[in-house]
């Protein structure tokens, strides 16, 4: 059995404050994006061992941990299920803050709930996803959402940009989420994003802020050329996603991106 995982970018990101536990509460909106997608793929293995394999982009970590195989040992310890091999099709690039490691995750224990009719209910899906990462609950529905506490509390939004043309440009950048948050000095007297996103798509470049901007292009100066890039490109609005190095702009008409300003391009439309 198959499935695709999406991955999702951020409009906006603030943080707030730090919280006792060493993590930080922030503010988000996540906005799903199926474009480019990762596959996976979950067979039973008569071998009797659990096996994961991998291809597109190199996996740099040992099978067992792996994202997928993480999700995989979670399962176990609630059901019984045979030994599987669970095969991964890796396209959504690491350390660029799309959230593909999470939805891999999710995608994992979709698939290992159908094709073994596990009918696993939704408290307990949840309960697994927020083991598994911060904003992995975000792709149990991918549906736009805005995140708070440590981005696994979410709320509908309604927010809708498929008359909008989405470019996601990756350099060759990966950025530490670590390091990213050691430089952050966090603020909670802004205006709530759900407010700021209620405005029209060309009124976001002025209100419409990513926090971790600052610390990271200070650090990869590259980061800032490429948003600027697309800027004079003609973007309505572009952003770094998440914790980086992802930049994504928003157009109201089809842009040419070309290959010198980044080293790696994906174009999406959602229309």
């Amino acid at each position: 059995m198959l499935m695709r995982s999406q991955f999702k970018i951020n409009l906006g990101l603030h943080i707030l404050n730090k919280r006792e536990d060493g993590f930080h509460n922030i503010e988000t909106a996540m906005y799903p994006i199926d474009a480019l997608n990762d596959v996976v793929e979950i067979i039973p293995n008569t071998e009797n061992a659990n096996i994961f394999s991998s291809s597109g982009l190199t996996i740099d970590c040992p099978d067992d941990e792996n994202i997928c195989f993480k999700a995989l040992q979670l399962v176990k310890k609630q059901y019984k299920i045979p030994p599987v091999h669970i095969h991964l099709h890796k396209q959504i690039p690491f350390g660029a803050g799309l959230g593909g490691g999470s939805a891999d995750a999710i995608t994992t224990l979709k698939l290992l709930n159908n094709t073994f009719q596990l009918n696993a209910p939704k408290e307990l899906m949840e309960e697994w996803a927020q083991i598994m990462g911060s904003d992995t609950s975000f792709f149990l529905n991918n549906t736009p959402a805005i995140a708070t506490s440590k981005g696994e509390i979410l709320t509908p939004i309604d927010i809708d940009l498929s008359n909008y043309y989405i470019y996601i440009v990756k350099p060759p950048i990966h950025c530490s989420t670590k390091n990213a948050y050691a430089n952050i000095v966090p603020r909670n007297d802004r205006q709530p994003i759900d407010e700021i996103l209620s405005n029209p798509v060309n009124t976001w470049r002025e209100t419409l802020v990513n926090d971790f901007e600052s610390p990271l292009f200070e650090q990869f100066p590259a980061l800032n050329q490429i948003k600027q890039d697309l800027y004079n490109k003609g973007a309505i609005y572009t952003s770094l996603s998440g914790s980086g190095s992802a930049i994504y702009a928003i157009f109201d008409k089809p842009a040419l991106i070309t290959e010198h300003l980044v080293a790696t391009q994906i174009p999406t439309h959602l229309k």
